[in-house]
This record gives structure tokens, sequence and C-alpha cells, in this order.
């Protein structure tokens, strides 16, 4: 049993952002309890696009070995593809993006994020995955694109 599903009742209460995710995989990587876990994440306002997500979720034994009990690590991948027709609602038009999906990463100051970001120009939607830290910014990110074909008439 990980960190994580034991006081998940307690995080759920601080969370700012309802997590949009369904777990469809847990790979276990060691006999220390940590985990690589993967979550489906849909985008409340684009039908027919999943996100699935991947982090490293540290176990009880080595929180103990390492003495850091409350965060895990920053690292995250992710891949979007279309899942069904897609239909794009309000979404932000900016270049800042806007948020998907936030997720705790520690107690306090460290949550894996889900940004999409509009490409009007080549017409396609970028997700991007990255830890947000009040005071150490993170450089580990990654990125999917989904890219919106125009039926020919």
């Amino acid at each position: 049993m990980t960190f994580k599903r034991i006081f998940a009742p307690v995080f759920a209460l601080t969370l700012s952002i309802p997590a949009y995710a369904d777990v469809v995989g847990n790979v276990d990587v060691d006999w220390l309890g940590n985990d690589i876990v993967v979550e489906a994440v849909q985008d409340p306002k684009v039908k027919g696009v999943t996100c699935h997500l991947s982090y490293f979720e540290r176990g009880l034994i080595d929180r103990l070995q390492k003495g850091n009990w409350f965060e895990d690590p920053s690292n995250s991948s992710i891949s979007c593809r279309q899942t069904g027709p897609i239909e794009i609602g309000d979404i932000n038009r900016d270049d800042e993006g806007e948020n998907v999906f936030s997720e705790r990463r520690s107690i306090i100051f460290k949550t894996l994020r889900v940004k999409r970001i509009f490409d009007a120009q080549n017409n396609t939607l970028i997700y991007i995955s990255h830890a947000r830290d009040v005071q150490n910014g993170s450089a580990k990110m990654s990125m999917s694109t989904v890219p919106l074909y125009q039926a020919s008439q």
C-alpha cells in the first residue's frame, strides 16, 4: 500500500481543483513499493480527447529510507489522442493556455499539472504535463499534440 493511498482522504480535502482522472494502470517497479501510475484524463472542455498521464509514486519503504515523507518526484509523461468526435467548447486561446488537470505531488507545495494550449496556426491542441512548485521550478515536462483535421467537403 502506497503513502498516497493511505492518506488520500486527507489530501482530498486540501485540493483546490478536483481531479478528473481514472487510474487505468499501476506498474510495480521495485520491491520498495515504488510504482508508475497511469491515469486517463478527459479534457473537460474538448470532448473526444483523452490524455494518458504517467508518473512515479514513491512507496512507504522508499519514503522511510530517504526521509522525504511528503513529496513524489516531478517526473511525468503524457500522450493524448482523439478517442471520439472532437467537440471544442469555450477554451482559452491565449499563449498561456489553460489548466486541464491538477494533482498534488506533495503535501503543500508541488502539483502535477496538465495544460492545454491551442495552436491556431497549425490547428492543433498541445497538452503539456509539468510540475508546478512554489519555489523550485522544474524543467521536467512532457508534451503531446492532437491535430484537428477538417473534413473535406
